[in-house]
């Protein structure tokens, strides 16, 4: 009986590596593959889901890894099942105060889903994404695609016009977009391919296969500039303003003459009594003069 539980094969999932940031350090993210797929059993008697994140990192962690499977239960009789297998398979996340840059590369890729064991539902050569946000810049975001693309089979011509589809009777259809980039102001995101499954392979006890699939994907966030500090100007002193009020002169203190018992008037006193004394003196002369005669 089926168990339809979805689990982890060995050389699975690189888990995210989490940086310690410091304030105002950039971000950036990159991942190989990421499914949203939805996988129903034969009469839908059981959906299991098959989300998976291949080499995802986040900055400053880095990752390389060239084989990657998800091994779901009750499907290929039980075996693991091997989603991607590539010959590169590189995702790289770096980040600091002044760039943030995320970067993947697939190269000589092969993408399976559950009911399509001989059948790749993708087949290419090499895709690149790359998102680089440096500080003070306008963020940017570009994909690649190299060679030659087989879907389901049919080597097709992809547009970045708009999507491009396929579809092969009796298994399925895939609708792809090529190179999508979006950017603002301080972010950017690439994806490479990104596919839209609907697969009816009616094989291996699988009845449909929904969902989406992302390969080569790259974010990034631009560093936080610093706080622009204003440094206070010095305070200018106002120059001392001129004293325009008339300035008094203080006149000399008269001496204190208490102590002495006089008064500014004693002087001219003394000198009338000088004056009196003189004349008293020389008419007492005069007086004695005259007897003696």
């Amino acid at each position: 009986m089926a168990a339809g539980a979805l689990t982890a094969g060995p050389l699975v999932l690189a888990a995210p590596a989490r940086a310690t940031e410091g304030a105002g350090d950039g971000r950036a993210t990159a991942v190989v593959l990421r499914t949203g797929l939805d996988v129903s059993l034969l009469n839908k008697t059981l959906n299991v889901p098959l989300r998976a994140a291949l080499n995802e990192v986040s900055a400053p962690a880095n990752a390389d890894k060239t084989t990657l499977s998800v091994q779901l239960d009750g499907v290929d009789q039980g075996r693991a099942f091997t989603v991607l297998r590539a010959d590169v398979a590189t995702a790289r996340a770096t980040a600091d105060a002044h760039k943030a840059e995320g970067y993947t590369n697939l190269a000589h890729a092969k993408v399976h889903v559950p009911g399509l064991p001989l059948l790749s539902l993708i087949e290419l050569q090499e895709v690149t994404s790359k998102a680089v946000c440096v500080a003070g810049k306008r963020p940017v975001a570009e994909s690649e695609l190299l060679g030659q693309v087989t879907v389901l089979g049919k080597r097709v011509t992809l547009s970045a016009g708009g999507p491009t589809r396929v579809e092969v009777p009796g298994v399925g259809t895939v609708t792809l977009d090529l190179s999508k980039t979006h950017t603002t102001s301080r972010t950017a995101a690439a994806s490479a391919l990104e596919l839209r499954v609907s697969i009816n392979p009616l094989k291996l006890n699988v009845a449909e296969v929904e969902g989406t699939v992302t390969l080569a994907g790259a974010t990034c966030e631009s560093p936080k500039a610093p706080a622009a500090t204003e440094t206070p100007e010095p305070e200018k002193s106002a120059p001392a303003k001129a004293d325009t009020k008339p300035q008094t002169v203080a006149e000399p203190a008269e001496e204190n003459l208490a102590e002495t018992g006089g008064n500014s008037s004693t002087p001219y006193l003394a000198g009338g009594a000088v004056a009196l004394l003189g004349a008293g003196g020389g008419a007492l002369l005069l007086a004695r003069a005259a007897r003696r005669r």
